[in-house]
């Protein structure tokens, strides 16, 4: 059982804080839902997360992979909660200035001007903190639009782009000086910008897609994910045909065999408002592609061993979308027209000994996918000419080399972040590489940061009793739209109903409390270890835990199995256990 010291202790046994990169206290919102309070559940997860209405969407959400909750059934809903109260009251909402509570723009600028490459997650974090400590941000973007990846990169069917548009404006209002259609190494160079400005951030994203050197590969009909991706989401007209082949086993390659799937929906809006698409246009719609189309995923994996989400492969599969498992391109066939086929062959195995990637083929075993447009999604790349000859130092992976926790480079005033330094990561890694390297910046000025161990230990006088059936209480299963209606470019999930919300979030079981021993009036009598449903405490020989410290007695609690039910509390006779929490990172201060 944990005593006061050392209180960081407390964030590290919130598993699901401890998985954030932004250390967003899940736990604690969830908790809040639970009891009805959402405003206070909102202003916890925007706290540490400029984007958390977008996250409450597409985040690859590792808070729910670390979740305790997970060990007994199924891992809380975490992202569909952050969802459940950014509709209620973030930008996208009615008035949407809840935000500026836990996030308000400087009362006074400072005197020095940071010059920030690419409007991505990265590029729009790093903005966002610096001018909410009075720099002058000037942010640079190679297109018309700000978002990075979160606009170019992920489908409107995942991410409403009115959402986007609110988080993003909501950055920009804090004073973000915006050059759109400039782009490094054409428009601007990066001497020019350190000229400029006292510090750059680099932000470019990994915006290349990376090709095969296999019979076929420049053929009409052929194209790299991230550019195909690209170009339907900025409304270049893409032909695909009847048959698509997606080769790839990620993420990536799931968004671009859905993407081709609603193709001809991306060609629509450019000719229409999509509000103007009524419900019995998408079933029809859907009626139409159903014996039409075929998408079909061919993975050098098996089902178990692809990198892409489980969800993401669930939702391709419900959409009609084909898996080929264990086979690999080895010529994509063409005629006069361009592509009409993939060969592939057979894998034996994708991993050596040791996990390392190292894939294994039999080049007897061939076969052949009849296909109008192959789309390759094995791999992105960093445009490295447009850093200049005099650009920061490159790695062995073919990015900006940075230092881990900060975002610095070889260059003294020159930052990076994000895909360009880290390689082609989850939305929620750029957001956290875009803050470190702001926090960076501030102290490099002389700026102080605001202590994580600020937090103070509460004692928890009530505190929240899990149902005796805790445990079969199952998930609530996240909304969605009905399959034969997913043709349009309306979101697929819809998001929780407050019942849902409520249901969900009392599934938590509040691992940022904690069971506290007050060692001068334990009296270890035992008690609480007879009394714990779960058997989770014991009293052992001191020396067991530390050899050093021997002829005592050590009590013990197995704080990842405990549900924090508190009949230890109740059964201690000299009243020497309580339950804490200590509101320490990621809680808004009034908490």
């Amino acid at each position: 059982m944990a005593d006061t010291d050392g209180l960081a202790y407390f964030d590290q046994n919130i598993p699901c804080l401890a998985a954030c990169p932004v250390h967003t206290n899940a736990g604690m919102y969830v908790a809040a839902i639970a009891d009805g309070d959402d405003e206070q559940a909102y202003l916890t997860a925007r706290m540490p997360n400029p984007f958390a209405s977008v996250c409450g969407r597409v985040c690859a959400a590792p808070c729910e992979t670390a979740c305790r909750r997970g060990q007994i059934d199924e891992p809380i809903a975490i992202r569909a909660l952050k969802r459940y109260v950014t509709e209620q009251f973030g930008p996208e909402s009615g008035d949407g200035e809840l935000w500026r509570k836990v996030a308000a723009p400087p009362a006074t600028d400072l005197p020095y001007s940071v010059g920030i490459v690419g409007g991505g997650p990265a590029g729009l974090a790093c903005a966002h903190d610096l001018r909410r400590w009075g720099y002058k941000v000037s942010l640079y973007e190679a297109t018309e639009k700000l978002g990075g990846a979160m606009w170019l990169g992920i489908p409107e069917y995942r991410l409403d782009r009115d959402v986007l548009a609110r988080d993003v404006g909501a950055i920009v209002d804090l004073g973000v000086d915006v050059h759109y259609e400039t782009k490094l190494g054409q428009d601007i160079t990066l001497d020019e910008l350190r000229d400029q400005h006292d510090a750059v951030f680099l932000g470019i994203g990994a915006t290349l897609g990376r090709g095969l050197d296999i019979e076929g590969a420049d053929a009409d009909g052929v194209f790299k994910a991230v550019e195909f991706l690209i170009n339907m989401n900025r409304g270049f007209e893409v032909e695909v045909g009847e048959r698509v082949v997606v080769v790839g086993g990620g993420d990536v390659a799931m968004d671009a065999a859905r993407t081709a799937l609603r193709a001809a929906d991306y060609d629509e809006k450019r000719d229409s408002d999509r509000s103007t698409m009524t419900e019995a246009i998408d079933v029809a719609r859907s009626a139409y592609r159903a014996g039409a189309r075929e998408i079909t995923v061919v993975s050098l994996e098996s089902r178990e061993e692809m990198p892409a989400h489980d969800f993401e492969i669930e939702e391709a599969e419900h959409e009609g979308i084909s898996f080929v498992a264990r086979r690999g391109p080895a010529r994509i066939a063409t005629d006069e027209n361009g592509v009409i086929g993939l060969e592939t062959i057979g894998v034996t195995r994708v991993f050596d000994d040791d996990h390392r990637f190292s894939p294994e083929y039999d080049q007897d075993d061939r076969q052949t996918f009849a296909a109008d447009t192959v789309i390759l999604a094995i791999g992105q790349a960093i445009d490295l000419d447009s850093l200049g000859d005099s650009g920061p130092e490159i790695g062995p992976r073919r990015s900006i080399l940075v230092e881990d926790a900060t975002g610095t480079t070889s260059l003294s005033d020159v930052w990076a972040g994000g895909d360009a330094a880290k390689g082609p990561r989850s939305l929620i890694d750029a957001i956290a590489d875009g803050r470190k390297a702001a926090a960076s910046i501030h102290t490099s000025f002389g700026g102080e940061l605001e202590s994580e161990q600020t937090g103070r230990m509460v004692r928890l006088e009530q505190f929240h009793r899990l149902e005796d059936q805790y445990d079969r209480v199952t998930r609530v299963d996240v909304p969605t739209l009905a399959t034969g209606r997913r043709m349009g470019l309306a979101e697929v999930e819809t998001g929780f109903t407050p019942e849902q919300a409520r249901c969900e979030a009392n599934r938590c079981l509040r691992c940022f409390a904690n069971i506290m021993l007050d060692v001068d009036r334990c009296v270890l009598c035992a008690l609480c270890a007879d009394v714990c449903p779960l058997d989770l405490i014991a009293l052992v020989p001191s020396e067991e835990v530390d050899a050093n410290h021997g002829g005592g007695t050590a009590l013990l609690l197995d704080e990842t199995a405990c549900i924090r039910c508190g009949l230890c509390i109740e059964r201690c006779p000299p009243d020497a256990l309580s339950m804490g929490m200590w509101t320490g990172i990621g809680v808004p201060e009034w908490a």
